[in-house]
């Protein structure tokens, strides 16, 4: 008999090395998990043509649904089997799934991988007629995230498929399992400036334009900008220079040209186009351009049925009274926030993306009972 506990479907996952953009094998685990519970699975991949080579080239996402009687409710669950690079100086080796003391080790033990284990976890406990489930899992969220939740979206669309509630398993907990969810994420844009020039001798300024004054202005201008004062769920917008770039080796040349760079975290009293056009006025009128790259909007999901929904379950499994939150980064439920309502809650996330990344056996087994008791509830 075959253990379908959290922690064994976990190391399954986690055993599949899966470097973003993934393919491959942790799809054949995640199909081989879904269908004997009835799933249909549908798996394509996406951007492989070269021309986007650049953009994360090939992509492979899975999609799967239990259609329930009709008229009964849809629930979805929404994840990612990609990981990030594990990097050198791991006590274990990344890609080898292994338990030390009450904790499970490996690349994606908690982002994802756990979270998604928890969730097929949770299906074994539930009843096959309970209503529609289905899975919707990219191998393309830590990267570009272009080929990924996007085309599931429009897989979706194209078979007329629209779930009533979503969950995202991303890692919200901080201190403890359940003291976090999020019910909202900031928008994100990134913003490259490049100001031209004329590269000359600095001892004859006046055959010469240096452009480095002029991104000194505009940075100056962009830095004295306040964009708001947050609002009852999200925190204030905020500008960072995250790059400056000249390159001139020389001491006595003036150079020809300069590059800055800066990201915008933002709340829903924005948006990713008019920040972009806010910058734009301020980069040109100095004689810059400005390239801006929109990576999510913000999105909220007001507290209602589905925070409910989750809230209570993590109580009754935790006793914890989780913070609905909108911190953090962005994440694939700026996308589906457009379809349907979202919630993100999942794992402790304070080894996500680090060197020795674990999460706790028992938070696997208090997931999945979490995760069944919302299922049911969503679709009694």
């Amino acid at each position: 008999m075959s253990d379908n506990s959290a922690l064994e479907l976990a190391k399954r996952l986690i055993a599949c090395p899966s470097i973003t953009p993934a393919t491959g094998s942790v799809f054949d685990e995640m199909q081989d998990m879904l269908e004997p519970l009835g799933f249909e699975v549908s798996r394509f991949i996406a951007g492989d043509r070269p021309e986007d080579e650049g953009l994360g080239g090939a992509v492979e996402n899975l999609f799967a649904i239990r259609k329930g009687a009709p008229g009964t409710r849809h629930f979805a669950f929404a994840g990612h089997l990609d990981v990030v690079p594990p990097g050198e100086g791991w006590a274990t080796e990344p890609f080898v799934p292994e338990v030390k003391g009450d904790l499970l080790h490996g690349r994606g033990a908690v982002d994802m991988k756990g979270s998604i284990a928890a969730f097929v976890n949770a299906l074994h406990r539930l009843p096959s007629d309970l209503g529609t489930i289905s899975l919707i899992i990219t191998g393309d969220e830590e990267g570009p995230a272009r080929f990924g939740t996007v085309a599931l979206m429009d897989l979706m669309a194209e078979r007329g498929i629209t779930p009533d509630l979503c969950l995202v398993g991303e890692p919200t907990s901080v201190n403890r399992l359940g003291d976090m969810m999020k019910i909202g994420r900031r928008g994100s844009v990134n913003m490259w400036i490049t100001v031209n020039g004329m590269q000359g001798h600095v001892a004859y300024p006046h055959l010469a334009d240096n452009p480095i004054t002029k991104l000194g202005k505009i940075l100056s201008e962009i830095d004295a900008i306040k964009l708001d004062e947050g609002t009852d769920w999200f925190q204030p917008s905020n500008i960072e220079f995250t790059d400056l770039s000249v390159g001139n080796p020389a001491h006595n040349v003036i150079p020809a040209k300069a590059e800055g760079r800066l990201s915008i975290r933002f709340n829903d009293q924005h948006s990713g186009d008019s920040l972009s056009a806010l910058v734009r006025e301020i980069v040109e009128r100095h004689g810059g351009e400005l390239n801006p790259i929109i990576s999510g909007e913000p999105f909220l999901t007001p507290p209602g049925e589905l925070s409910g929904l989750i809230a209570a379950a993590i109580t009754e499994v935790t006793g914890v009274e989780p913070e609905l939150s909108t911190t953090g980064g962005t994440s694939d439920a700026r996308f589906l926030s457009k379809i349907v309502p979202v919630v993100e809650f999942g794992l402790c996330n304070a080894t996500m993306h680090k060197l020795d990344e674990a999460v706790a056996v028992d938070d696997l087994d208090q997931l999945a009972n979490i995760y069944a008791l919302v299922v049911k509830r969503a679709l009694a």
